[in-house]
């Protein structure tokens, strides 16, 4: 936990003199979904408020707002944990990823499209491959389809799928073997962003589709072994 709240410090900055809630809870959804809070964290009132030098109201506030989007979890006399999602919590992330992703692709204007940060995070992926740091090919998968919702220029699209990107990370975390889960998406993002370099839309919506019924049944398949599927409030069963 001391590394985690370490690096909250310096996080406290981007609080700047207008601290709300609505800015911790950006900071903590981002933390969780770069992995620094792993799923079934318990999150301390004190040492998190300290870090970031906010009130216990602002925080309490803040939490709740995660736990509204799924994040969190609180639990009665225990206190405020990260949530451990179910199987059927998972399915319908990669639903509605599915739903967004692809549209996003599809209703594309006509090329050249602004490709610049999908293209760095293939070369972010490759990296990390390299370094053989499969938690970070996972996280640059993120960055690669929050790039790609990002060519749709809608900040509510951006809103939505950034919590479902967190949650997302929450599954990703839970399985046990992340080389296997992430190093076939590298070349396949590879293939799509090629895809939108070619202004082919239509075969970079059908590759998107393919990929991600593929990374579904890859996540769920280990998912199943891991968390117990009757786990529906979140809790974990291993």
């Amino acid at each position: 936990m001391t590394e985690q709240l370490s690096g909250l410090a310096d996080d406290r900055a981007l609080l700047g003199r207008t601290s709300t809630a609505e800015r911790v809870a950006d900071i903590l959804r981002s933390r969780i979904a770069e992995g620094y809070f792993p799923p079934g964290t318990r999150l301390s009132e004190d040492s998190i408020g300290g870090a970031l030098g906010v009130s216990r109201n602002t925080l309490r506030e803040a939490f709740r707002l995660l736990t509204h989007e799924r994040l969190l979890v609180h639990e009665l006399n225990r206190g405020v944990f990260v949530r451990v999602l179910t199987v059927e919590d998972v399915e319908d992330i990669y639903r509605t990823r599915r739903l967004v992703e692809c549209a996003v692709v599809r209703g594309l204007g006509e090329p050249p499209y602004a490709l610049a940060g999908l293209a760095e995070a293939v070369e972010e992926g490759r990296g990390a491959a390299r370094e053989g740091d499969w938690k970070g090919v996972g996280t640059a998968n993120i960055h690669f389809h929050r790039e790609l919702v990002a060519l749709a220029a809608s900040e509510r699209t951006d809103e939505l799928m950034r919590s479902v990107f967190a949650e997302l990370r929450l599954a990703f975390h839970v399985v046990d073997e992340p080389q296997r889960l992430h190093e076939p998406y590298i070349a396949r993002n590879v293939v799509i962003l090629q895809a939108l370099e070619d202004g082919d839309r239509d075969r970079a919506e059908a590759l998107l589709a393919a990929y991600l019924e593929v990374s579904l049944e890859r996540v769920v398949e280990v998912y199943r072994r891991r968390v117990g599927e009757d786990g529906r409030d979140g809790t974990p069963t291993v």
